[in-house]
């Protein structure tokens, strides 16, 4: 994610942390290469403008000129100014009918039936009973895909009669006020491009329905020409906000950083994978360490965090406090990992500076079937695995005796760390030399 724009970044904060003080001549090159980067990254030249001056401003006035830290004072203006550009106090989803009702608009492709589904699952998850609404008439084949995410997700789907969406949305919030089923989340038609008929039956939906959300779905890979769709879409129906999907790809900013300014409406919700569980809120702090390179480790524990919930017990409590855990616990844990989501994803959570492991997805099915050839008393003892074991695991598993050496030094260097975090109470965790708070 974002990983042209995040290079440039850090390339540009390498040189600036060795300031020994900012001066009026080594701010303006520095900016420079930020509005190369920005413009790069398809941000709107407007909002690019904005930032370069917001920065300087901020980058020349006394207060920082008396730090004892240039530099980090330099990247943590960069980095206020973009949380102001992207933040907007009305991001959070209103929701206040009964049944409240969202409306998810877009053009096609932007990823409006799947965004359905993962919105449907988040508030199954908060213990509500949302309705999915299939109101694409026109395309068959997305009542289809609506029914089998929704199943995939737990949730009910109405598909209804006709050849109306307004019929069937209609006729679908008395079936959810009958049920007591709530949020209802209808998926609308989408078309190549902006149009005339587009427009005319989602202004119908709006004045019939009065939606609680009418959120336009856009693909953040295609930058800043998803902001000025948008914008046709604010002056022709009038939108709540949006939902920014397809971030875990090649989406280079733009459309992150300049939505808010040059729409004048919030970003609600991201998508950031394929998975139905891959939708979050919208958080400009975290959305602008990723930009710059800086990671986002409190997602990547919060995705830790929900993984290994279920496999929590006291027993694997004592063991990470005391640091006693054996082969087969890495083996449980890995398990674990794998339903965190795709390495590759994973890995983006990472600060840039910090080193990525080689191999990803195909690394971990190896080091699984190290495991698996191991006995489990091997497991419960890795001492014992001598030459020999190791020549005999190797032969079981499809590897070499070097990988099964990797896999053991990744794994005392991992109990090593635990028993570090399990001494600080798992408080703090120092990764890229910082510490994290794991809290």
């Amino acid at each position: 994610m974002f990983e042209n724009i995040s290079s440039k970044f850090q390339e540009i904060f390498k040189n600036v942390r060795g300031w020994g003080r900012l001066s009026e001549k080594n701010v303006s090159t520095a900016l420079r290469q930020v509005r190369l980067a920005l413009l790069e990254a398809d941000v709107n030249y407007r909002v690019v403008k904005e930032i370069v001056e917001r920065t300087k401003r901020g980058s020349l006035g006394e207060k920082v000129i008396k730090s004892l830290n240039p530099g980090q004072q330099f990247i943590k203006l960069i980095h206020d100014k973009l949380i102001e550009i992207m933040t907007d106090p009305r991001a959070e989803l209103k929701l206040a009918g009964s049944p409240a009702v969202i409306i998810l608009a877009g053009l096609q492709g932007s990823g409006k039936t799947t965004v359905a589904a993962k919105l449907a699952l988040s508030f199954r998850k908060k213990g509500r009973a949302p309705l999915l609404v299939a109101g694409d008439v026109r395309r068959p084949a997305a009542v289809r895909q609506l029914e089998v995410l929704g199943k995939k997700a737990g949730v009910e789907t109405f598909s209804g009669r006709g050849n109306s969406a307004l019929t069937i949305a209609r006729d679908a919030i008395k079936y959810a006020r009958s049920k007591k089923l709530e949020p209802v989340i209808l998926d609308t038609a989408g078309r190549l491009h902006v149009d005339r008929e587009l427009m005319k039956e989602l202004g119908q939906l709006k004045r019939a329905l009065r939606p609680d959300e009418l959120l336009l779905v856009l693909d953040a890979m295609t930058g800043n020409d998803a902001v000025n769709i948008a914008r046709e879409f604010e002056e022709k129906v009038g939108i709540d906000g949006a939902v920014l999907t397809k971030l875990d790809g090649d989406a280079r900013g733009g459309a992150a950083i300049s939505f808010r300014e040059v729409t004048g409406k919030p970003i609600k919700l991201v998508g950031l994978g394929e998975r139905l569980e891959d939708l979050q809120p919208f958080d400009p702090a975290r959305m602008a360490s990723r930009i710059l390179g800086m990671g986002d480790v409190l997602s990547l524990v919060e995705k830790a965090e929900e993984a290994f919930q279920q496999a929590r017990d006291e027993e694997w409590e004592r063991k990470w406090r005391k640091a006693s855990f054996d082969l087969e616990d890495f083996r449980r844990q890995l398990g674990q990992f794998k339903k965190m989501g795709p390495v590759d994803s994973l890995m983006d959570l990472l600060p840039v500076s910090v080193p990525r492991p080689e191999g990803g997805a195909r690394n971990l099915k190896r080091m699984e079937a190290i495991l698996d050839s191991m006995t489990p008393g091997e497991r419960a003892h890795p001492e014992i695995i001598n030459g020999s074991r190791r020549q005999r695991i190797a032969r079981g598993s499809g590897t070499s005796v070097p990988e099964i050496n990797q896999l053991l030094k990744q794994f005392n260097m991992a109990k090593k760390m635990i028993g570090k975090i399990g001494k600080s109470g798992g408080k703090k965790m120092k990764l890229g030399g910082v510490n994290w708070p794991l809290r």
